[in-house]
């Protein structure tokens, strides 16, 4: 009863919110403010939800949120609430993990990285800490270099502790090749290149990694010294 109590109510709303952004937007409207608080509460409502497919809703509001440059602080919130579920917030039944959603954290990582504040950072990095999903990881590592933020490298040393993690224990092409992506967009970030230097090597000496990877690792080795 109360899924399908949401799944109405948010119908509802975005009826309502098509009408008022019809609107002027020289300044905002008495409407909108109700809107948006409204949308906080149901976002926040399907996030806590139990149920997969609310999550999945309430994703879908965030990404219309997130796009459209009118994602709230309590958006944020239930943002890194979903980056989490299954893994630094767990619900388990007898022992048994119930909320394991790769692709629920895996959305909500990517949606972090077009928030870009510190905030949303601070969470990738934790993220990326205790994920053992690749695809996930693969997502936050992406989010994390799109951000650019890495004081006192604290981003790059992050990842390059995450990379050797995985290398032990699973390594993955399309993870590799996700490091470099991160490691070439905070390069000019990075105060001490020698441990991501040292990193991006393993990554081209690793003959469990795709030829074109390596590749790739080789040539941005290069193009870090060269600078």
């Amino acid at each position: 009863m109360k899924v399908t109590k949401l799944i109405a109510v948010g119908t509802l709303f975005l009826a309502m919110a098509g009408t008022v952004s019809a609107q002027s937007r020289t300044e905002k409207t008495v409407e909108e403010d109700y809107l948006s608080s409204f949308e906080d509460v149901m976002i926040a409502e399907l996030t806590a939800s139990p149920e997969y497919d609310m999550k999945i809703l309430a994703l879908q509001y965030l990404e219309n949120a997130v796009n459209e440059g009118r994602a709230t602080p309590d958006m944020v919130s239930s943002l890194k609430s979903l980056a989490g579920e299954g893994v630094t917030k767990r619900s388990r039944t007898n022992g048994r993990l119930m909320n394991n959603y790769p692709d629920v954290r895996k959305k909500a990582c990517e949606l972090l990285g077009q928030v870009g504040t510190e905030d949303a950072k601070n969470t990738l990095v934790q993220i990326i800490a205790d994920e053992q999903e690749p695809m996930v990881a693969a997502a936050a590592v992406h989010s994390l270099g799109d951000i650019g933020l890495n004081d006192n490298d604290e981003v790059v040393g992050a990842i390059i502790f995450m990379q050797r993690r995985y290398d032990a224990l699973n390594p993955s092409s399309s993870l590799a090749l996700e490091l470099l992506f991160a490691y070439e967009k905070l390069a000019d970030t990075v105060q001490d290149r020698r441990p991501m230097l040292e990193a991006i090597t393993n990554i081209a000496t690793n003959y469990r990694l795709a030829t074109a990877v390596r590749t790739k690792a080789y040539n941005l080795i290069r193009d870090i010294q060269s600078k």
